[in-house]
């Protein structure tokens, strides 16, 4: 009998989060793309930028390629398990869940710079408006 262990439990965790995730940058991009919605474009403190239609393409690259690599992981694995079918690198336990992390984080960091990029910070006294 297998040992229940907490890095087999981050594991499950990880991966049924991958539907989740998938299905919100998904959603994302769906907004962004196709229903023009720009209420979540490179937010900083809530607040949207200036020009948010700018940097809608950025954001919606971001949220649709992060989204496709999540939903490639999520139904690669068990293709793979139940039929030995490897529609990508995931006949090890180490490359899936690289690739799982990897987008993880770098989906974070694009966000990050994205937002920082359309909140340019500015130097000098504050004026009052």
């Amino acid at each position: 009998m297998p040992v229940f262990t907490v890095s087999i439990a981050l594991t499950w965790i990880l991966y049924l989060a991958l539907y989740f995730m998938a299905f919100f940058w998904l959603r994302r991009a769906w907004r962004i793309f196709r229903k023009k919605d720009y209420s979540e474009v490179a937010l900083k403190g809530g607040e949207p930028p200036k020009n948010p239609e700018k940097w809608a393409p950025f954001t919606g690259i971001v949220n649709l390629a992060a989204g496709l690599v999540a939903v490639w992981v999520a139904l690669g694995v068990p293709l793979y398990i139940a039929t030995g079918i490897a529609i990508g690198p995931f006949m090890d336990f180490n490359t899936w869940i690289g690739i799982a992390g990897s987008t993880l984080w770098l989906k974070i960091f694009a966000d990050f710079v994205i937002s920082r990029q359309a909140h340019p910070f500015k130097f000098g006294k504050k004026k009052k408006e």
